[in-house]
Protein backbone atom coordinates (compact mmCIF):
# COMPACT_ATOMS: atom_id res chain seq x y z
CA UNK A 1 0.00 0.00 0.00
CA UNK A 2 2.75 2.47 0.96
CA UNK A 3 4.68 1.71 -2.24
CA UNK A 4 1.56 2.33 -4.34
CA UNK A 5 0.89 5.63 -2.56
CA UNK A 6 4.46 6.81 -3.14
CA UNK A 7 4.35 5.82 -6.81
CA UNK A 8 1.12 7.74 -7.42
CA UNK A 9 2.43 10.75 -5.49
CA UNK A 10 5.68 10.90 -7.49
CA UNK A 11 3.70 10.59 -10.73
CA UNK A 12 1.42 13.50 -9.83
CA UNK A 13 4.04 15.89 -8.40
CA UNK A 14 5.45 17.28 -11.71
CA UNK A 15 2.06 18.22 -13.26
CA UNK A 16 0.87 19.60 -9.92
CA UNK A 17 3.94 21.84 -9.62
CA UNK A 18 3.40 23.05 -13.18
CA UNK A 19 -0.28 23.88 -12.56
CA UNK A 20 0.53 25.75 -9.33
CA UNK A 21 3.29 27.69 -11.05
CA UNK A 22 1.11 28.65 -14.01
CA UNK A 23 -1.77 29.80 -11.83
CA UNK A 24 -4.66 31.66 -13.45
CA UNK A 25 -7.43 29.70 -15.13
CA UNK A 26 -5.43 26.49 -15.15
CA UNK A 27 -4.98 26.46 -11.37
CA UNK A 28 -8.60 27.51 -10.84
CA UNK A 29 -9.80 24.66 -13.05
CA UNK A 30 -7.62 22.13 -11.24
CA UNK A 31 -8.75 23.15 -7.76
CA UNK A 32 -12.39 23.36 -8.87
CA UNK A 33 -12.21 19.86 -10.37
CA UNK A 34 -10.74 18.42 -7.16
CA UNK A 35 -13.26 20.17 -4.92
CA UNK A 36 -16.16 19.21 -7.19
CA UNK A 37 -15.06 15.57 -7.13
CA UNK A 38 -14.70 15.70 -3.34
CA UNK A 39 -18.18 17.26 -3.07
CA UNK A 40 -19.65 14.43 -5.16
CA UNK A 41 -17.96 11.88 -2.89
CA UNK A 42 -19.27 13.75 0.15
CA UNK A 43 -22.84 13.58 -1.10
CA UNK A 44 -22.58 9.93 -2.12
CA UNK A 45 -21.09 9.09 1.27
CA UNK A 46 -24.28 10.25 2.99
CA UNK A 47 -26.48 8.66 0.36
CA UNK A 48 -25.03 5.32 1.41
CA UNK A 49 -26.52 6.05 4.82
CA UNK A 50 -29.99 6.57 3.37
CA UNK A 51 -29.96 10.38 3.14
CA UNK A 52 -30.85 12.43 0.05
CA UNK A 53 -28.62 15.48 -0.35
CA UNK A 54 -29.25 17.49 -3.51
CA UNK A 55 -26.24 16.31 -5.52
CA UNK A 56 -26.47 18.92 -8.26
CA UNK A 57 -26.66 21.80 -5.82
CA UNK A 58 -24.00 20.31 -3.56
CA UNK A 59 -21.43 19.76 -6.32
CA UNK A 60 -22.31 22.78 -8.44
CA UNK A 61 -22.52 25.00 -5.38
CA UNK A 62 -19.14 23.87 -4.06
CA UNK A 63 -17.49 24.54 -7.41
CA UNK A 64 -19.20 27.91 -7.82
CA UNK A 65 -18.26 29.08 -4.32
CA UNK A 66 -14.64 28.00 -4.76
CA UNK A 67 -14.27 29.47 -8.24
CA UNK A 68 -15.99 32.65 -7.06
CA UNK A 69 -12.89 33.52 -5.02
CA UNK A 70 -11.23 34.37 -8.32
CA UNK A 71 -14.20 35.19 -10.53
CA UNK A 72 -16.42 37.40 -8.34
CA UNK A 73 -16.00 40.41 -6.08
CA UNK A 74 -16.94 40.15 -2.41
CA UNK A 75 -20.53 41.40 -2.85
CA UNK A 76 -21.23 38.96 -5.67
CA UNK A 77 -19.72 36.10 -3.66
CA UNK A 78 -22.20 36.89 -0.88
CA UNK A 79 -25.10 36.96 -3.36
CA UNK A 80 -24.09 33.58 -4.83
CA UNK A 81 -23.88 32.08 -1.34
CA UNK A 82 -27.33 33.45 -0.39
CA UNK A 83 -28.94 32.14 -3.60
CA UNK A 84 -27.42 28.69 -3.12
CA UNK A 85 -28.65 28.43 0.48
CA UNK A 86 -32.16 29.51 -0.44
CA UNK A 87 -32.21 27.18 -3.44
CA UNK A 88 -31.17 24.28 -1.19
CA UNK A 89 -34.00 25.02 1.23
CA UNK A 90 -36.53 25.22 -1.59
CA UNK A 91 -35.26 21.97 -3.13
CA UNK A 92 -35.58 20.01 0.09
CA UNK A 93 -39.01 21.46 0.84
CA UNK A 94 -40.14 20.10 -2.52
CA UNK A 95 -38.39 16.79 -1.90
CA UNK A 96 -40.18 16.46 1.44
CA UNK A 97 -43.53 17.04 -0.27
CA UNK A 98 -42.61 14.22 -2.65
CA UNK A 99 -42.10 11.84 0.25
CA UNK A 100 -38.48 12.22 1.40
CA UNK A 101 -38.42 11.19 5.09
CA UNK A 102 -35.46 13.21 6.41
CA UNK A 103 -35.40 16.43 4.42
CA UNK A 104 -34.18 18.56 7.33
CA UNK A 105 -31.07 16.40 7.65
CA UNK A 106 -30.73 16.22 3.86
CA UNK A 107 -30.72 20.02 3.76
CA UNK A 108 -27.99 20.11 6.41
CA UNK A 109 -25.81 17.73 4.39
CA UNK A 110 -26.31 19.72 1.18
CA UNK A 111 -25.46 23.03 2.83
CA UNK A 112 -22.53 21.69 4.84
CA UNK A 113 -20.99 20.15 1.73
CA UNK A 114 -21.30 23.38 -0.25
CA UNK A 115 -19.87 25.47 2.56
CA UNK A 116 -17.12 23.14 3.73
CA UNK A 117 -15.77 22.14 0.33
CA UNK A 118 -16.77 25.26 -1.59
CA UNK A 119 -16.44 28.22 0.76
CA UNK A 120 -13.67 26.84 2.99
CA UNK A 121 -12.00 24.85 0.21
CA UNK A 122 -12.04 28.02 -1.87
CA UNK A 123 -9.26 29.42 0.29
CA UNK A 124 -6.91 27.25 -1.77
CA UNK A 125 -7.83 29.59 -4.64
CA UNK A 126 -7.57 32.69 -2.45
CA UNK A 127 -4.12 31.63 -1.20
CA UNK A 128 -2.82 31.41 -4.77
CA UNK A 129 -4.23 34.90 -5.39
CA UNK A 130 -2.08 36.51 -2.68
CA UNK A 131 1.16 38.30 -3.60
CA UNK A 132 3.73 35.54 -4.17
CA UNK A 133 0.80 33.15 -4.00
CA UNK A 134 2.47 30.39 -5.98
CA UNK A 135 5.25 30.17 -3.39
CA UNK A 136 2.80 30.09 -0.48
CA UNK A 137 0.87 27.24 -2.11
CA UNK A 138 4.15 25.43 -2.82
CA UNK A 139 5.06 25.87 0.84
CA UNK A 140 1.67 24.93 2.28
CA UNK A 141 0.68 21.75 0.46
CA UNK A 142 4.03 19.87 0.61
CA UNK A 143 4.41 20.87 4.26
CA UNK A 144 1.06 19.29 5.10
CA UNK A 145 2.06 16.12 3.25
CA UNK A 146 5.47 15.95 4.95
CA UNK A 147 3.97 16.63 8.39
CA UNK A 148 1.42 13.88 7.81
CA UNK A 149 4.20 11.52 6.68
CA UNK A 150 6.29 12.33 9.75
CA UNK A 151 3.31 11.64 12.00
CA UNK A 152 2.62 8.37 10.20
CA UNK A 153 6.13 6.93 10.39
CA UNK A 154 6.87 8.02 13.96
CA UNK A 155 3.45 6.90 15.10
CA UNK A 156 3.99 3.46 13.61
CA UNK A 157 7.48 3.17 15.10
CA UNK A 158 7.03 4.45 18.66
CA UNK A 159 3.39 5.49 19.04
CA UNK A 160 1.74 4.23 22.22
CA UNK A 161 -0.82 6.79 23.42
CA UNK A 162 -3.96 6.92 21.29
CA UNK A 163 -4.86 10.38 20.01
CA UNK A 164 -8.46 9.67 19.05
CA UNK A 165 -9.39 6.01 19.59
CA UNK A 166 -12.88 6.27 18.19
CA UNK A 167 -12.23 8.49 15.17
CA UNK A 168 -8.86 7.10 14.12
CA UNK A 169 -7.48 4.26 16.26
CA UNK A 170 -4.07 4.27 14.54
CA UNK A 171 -3.23 7.89 15.35
CA UNK A 172 -1.10 8.51 18.44
CA UNK A 173 0.06 11.51 20.43
CA UNK A 174 3.66 10.60 19.63
CA UNK A 175 2.84 10.69 15.92
CA UNK A 176 0.92 13.94 16.33
CA UNK A 177 3.86 15.68 18.02
CA UNK A 178 6.19 14.33 15.34
CA UNK A 179 3.88 15.86 12.74
CA UNK A 180 4.14 19.28 14.38
CA UNK A 181 7.95 19.09 14.50
CA UNK A 182 8.16 17.74 10.94
CA UNK A 183 5.83 20.49 9.77
CA UNK A 184 8.00 23.18 11.34
CA UNK A 185 11.19 21.73 9.84
CA UNK A 186 9.59 21.20 6.44
CA UNK A 187 8.15 24.72 6.41
CA UNK A 188 11.52 26.26 7.26
CA UNK A 189 13.37 24.13 4.71
CA UNK A 190 10.91 24.73 1.89
CA UNK A 191 10.83 28.47 2.60
CA UNK A 192 14.63 28.52 2.34
CA UNK A 193 14.54 26.66 -0.98
CA UNK A 194 11.65 28.60 -2.54
CA UNK A 195 13.18 31.91 -1.45
CA UNK A 196 15.84 31.36 -4.11
CA UNK A 197 13.12 31.58 -6.76
CA UNK A 198 11.03 34.21 -5.01
CA UNK A 199 13.96 36.57 -4.44
CA UNK A 200 15.70 38.03 -1.38
CA UNK A 201 13.00 40.68 -0.90
CA UNK A 202 10.32 38.00 -0.52
CA UNK A 203 8.34 37.63 2.69
CA UNK A 204 9.01 33.90 2.40
CA UNK A 205 11.47 33.50 5.28
CA UNK A 206 12.56 30.33 7.08
CA UNK A 207 11.22 31.78 10.34
CA UNK A 208 7.77 32.34 8.88
CA UNK A 209 7.96 28.97 7.15
CA UNK A 210 8.66 27.27 10.48
CA UNK A 211 5.75 29.08 12.17
CA UNK A 212 3.39 28.22 9.36
CA UNK A 213 4.60 24.61 9.22
CA UNK A 214 4.16 24.11 12.96
CA UNK A 215 0.63 25.54 12.78
CA UNK A 216 -0.24 23.30 9.85
CA UNK A 217 1.16 20.24 11.60
CA UNK A 218 -0.81 21.06 14.74
CA UNK A 219 -4.19 21.96 13.25
CA UNK A 220 -4.70 20.23 9.88
CA UNK A 221 -5.05 16.72 11.44
CA UNK A 222 -8.52 17.91 12.51
CA UNK A 223 -9.48 17.87 8.83
CA UNK A 224 -8.41 14.25 8.55
CA UNK A 225 -10.30 13.34 11.72
CA UNK A 226 -13.41 15.15 10.48
CA UNK A 227 -13.65 13.09 7.31
CA UNK A 228 -12.92 9.96 9.36
CA UNK A 229 -15.93 10.89 11.49
CA UNK A 230 -18.20 10.92 8.43
CA UNK A 231 -16.79 7.66 7.07
CA UNK A 232 -17.10 5.84 10.38
CA UNK A 233 -20.69 6.97 10.79
CA UNK A 234 -21.46 5.69 7.28
CA UNK A 235 -19.30 2.58 7.89
CA UNK A 236 -17.04 2.94 4.85
CA UNK A 237 -13.23 2.83 4.62
CA UNK A 238 -12.62 5.37 1.85
CA UNK A 239 -14.70 8.17 0.39
CA UNK A 240 -13.92 6.93 -3.13
CA UNK A 241 -11.37 5.15 -5.30
CA UNK A 242 -9.99 7.97 -7.43
CA UNK A 243 -6.30 7.14 -6.86
CA UNK A 244 -4.69 3.78 -6.18
CA UNK A 245 -3.66 3.58 -2.54
CA UNK A 246 -5.00 7.06 -1.76
CA UNK A 247 -8.76 6.57 -1.69
CA UNK A 248 -10.94 9.35 -3.05
CA UNK A 249 -10.49 13.08 -3.60
CA UNK A 250 -12.15 13.78 -0.25
CA UNK A 251 -9.61 11.54 1.49
CA UNK A 252 -6.75 13.56 -0.06
CA UNK A 253 -8.26 17.00 0.47
CA UNK A 254 -9.25 16.45 4.10
CA UNK A 255 -6.19 18.28 5.48
CA UNK A 256 -5.66 20.61 2.50
CA UNK A 257 -9.04 22.26 3.05
CA UNK A 258 -7.91 23.29 6.54
CA UNK A 259 -4.43 24.17 5.30
CA UNK A 260 -5.75 26.60 2.68
CA UNK A 261 -7.74 28.76 5.08
CA UNK A 262 -5.09 28.59 7.81
CA UNK A 263 -2.25 29.59 5.49
CA UNK A 264 -4.30 32.32 3.83
CA UNK A 265 -4.91 34.18 7.08
CA UNK A 266 -1.52 33.55 8.63
CA UNK A 267 0.25 34.79 5.50
CA UNK A 268 -2.09 37.77 5.23
CA UNK A 269 -1.48 38.76 8.86
CA UNK A 270 2.25 38.08 9.07
CA UNK A 271 3.53 39.51 5.78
Amino acid sequence: MLRERLAVTLLLVPPALWVIGRGGWLYLAGVSLLLGTAAAEYGLLFRRGGLRPAMGLLVGGAVLLAAGRQLFDVKLQGLVLAVLLLAAMAWHELDFERGAPQSGTDFAVTVSGMLYLGWIGGYLVALRGLPEGEWWVLLTLPTVWLADSGAYFVGRAVGRRKLSPRLSPNKTWEGYLAGVVTGALAGAGLALVWRVGAGPASGLTPQLGAMLGAALGAITPLGDLGISMFKRQMQVKDSGSLLTGHGGALDRLDSWVWAGVLSYYLVSWLT
